[in-house]
């Protein structure tokens, strides 16, 4: 596996470093990472509390670890434990998703919770959502005059959905996808709930913001998504999203600089390629172009007087994939194998890989905030 990184671009992450059991800040510089952790950046959370975290990760002393092909190669579902590997570039921040974001996938989640979970279903109610709604979303602004009279229309079309309501009105879907700490990163297996037989990956773009409201830096996510069980209900959206091993995030967080900046977040587009050891192989596009909500706005309705992060977060912006390729029966779409390996790519953020496995096969997730704590005072970076 290739992590893809451009040759430009100021690239920090998170690496694990068995000598000391615990975590490193790293800045890439050419192909080589290097160690920044200290007393002022003990942490990634720390580091993107200062002004221009850019210009701290590229002056930073530090101490090299290894190069970006063999932390890589390292970073894999039985890593060797006496070698670096990748972790989520995340660390203190809680991980934030927004939903419903994109005309596409928004459709698909009124027909999943129109079909109750059963997927089996879905191709005739997507025909008629489809009949109803055509592409009139795409031109409408949410919260808008024109989106609340064509909330009216679907009201009387017995068409309306909640998904619908923060699809189009005024307020976002924003929900907590995963704990601090809990994320993985390049490389590592990715899980699904048990008890899910209908589900697929969700590529996003995932926005690195402080404690202020600032965003610093951008990398990519995989918002797995468990269609059959918030279909059965909305009320399910917590075992749907935040389960073990479900949120992944990486390969790097590039942050904002003269090279890189909202305008290019703005602008991504991602590709996603699943490959399933059955032979099959599943390609598909997001394009941030067609979000319905400005990055700004959903940070916004996520951070302010309303509610604080003292530790910063990182905003997950949603998807615009939605998966109807049929897999094995016809008409029943698609839904993961276990050994699938997906990869999400950004030509400026590169490439994020992960294996697809149970949340219960999934490594446990031991090491949390505590953990942490314990092992940056041992090392005297706190």
């Amino acid at each position: 596996m290739t992590l893809n990184l451009p040759e430009t671009g100021t690239f920090v992450g998170r690496i694990w470093l068995p000598d000391v059991q615990g975590p490193a800040v790293v800045a890439r510089r050419g192909d080589r990472l290097v160690d920044i952790s200290s007393p002022e950046q003990p942490t990634m959370q720390a580091l993107l509390e200062h002004d221009n975290p850019a210009i701290v990760a590229r002056d930073a002393q530090g101490t090299d670890i290894g190069s970006l092909s063999d932390i890589a190669e390292n970073s894999t579902e039985t890593p060797d434990p006496a070698k670096p590997r990748f972790l989520a570039p995340s660390d203190l921040q809680p991980i934030k998703a927004c939903g419903v974001t994109f005309v596409s996938s928004m459709l698909e989640r009124v027909i999943e919770e129109q079909a109750k979970g059963d997927p089996a279903k879905a191709d005739a109610i997507r025909a008629r959502c489809t009949e109803i709604l055509g592409d009139s979303l795409r031109s409408v602004v949410p919260g808008s005059d024109k989106a609340m009279a064509l909330k009216d229309a679907l009201i009387a079309e017995d068409m309306w959905s909640q998904y619908l309501e923060v699809g189009i009105g005024p307020d976002a879907e924003v929900f907590t996808k995963s704990q601090a700490m809990s994320a993985v990163g390049f490389g590592a297996s990715v899980g699904l709930h048990p008890v899910s037989t209908w589900n697929n990956p969700e590529p996003e773009m995932v926005l690195a913001i402080d404690s202020t409201g600032t965003i610093k830096g951008a990398t990519l996510g995989n918002d797995v998504n468990l269609r059959d069980v918030e279909g059965r209900s909305a009320l399910l959206l917590g075992k749907a999203k935040d389960n073990n091993a479900s949120c992944a995030l990486g390969p790097m967080l590039r942050l904002f600089d003269e090279s890189f900046d909202l305008d290019d977040v703005r602008r991504a587009e991602l590709t996603l390629r699943v490959i399933g050891g059955d032979g099959f192989v599943l390609n598909g596009t997001s394009s941030m172009s067609e979000i319905s909500r400005d990055p700004e706005n959903l940070v916004g309705q996520a951070q302010g007087a309303h509610h604080q992060y003292p530790d910063g977060f990182f905003l997950m912006l949603g998807t615009l994939f939605a998966p109807t390729q049929d897999r094995d029966t016809p008409g029943e779409g698609f839904t993961h194998k276990l050994g699938d390996v997906v990869e999400i790519c950004n030509p400026e953020l590169g490439t994020l890989s992960n294996t697809v496995r149970l949340s219960t096969e999934c490594p446990p997730w031991g090491f949390g905030t505590g953990a942490l704590m314990k092992n940056l005072v041992s090392r005297h970076l706190i």
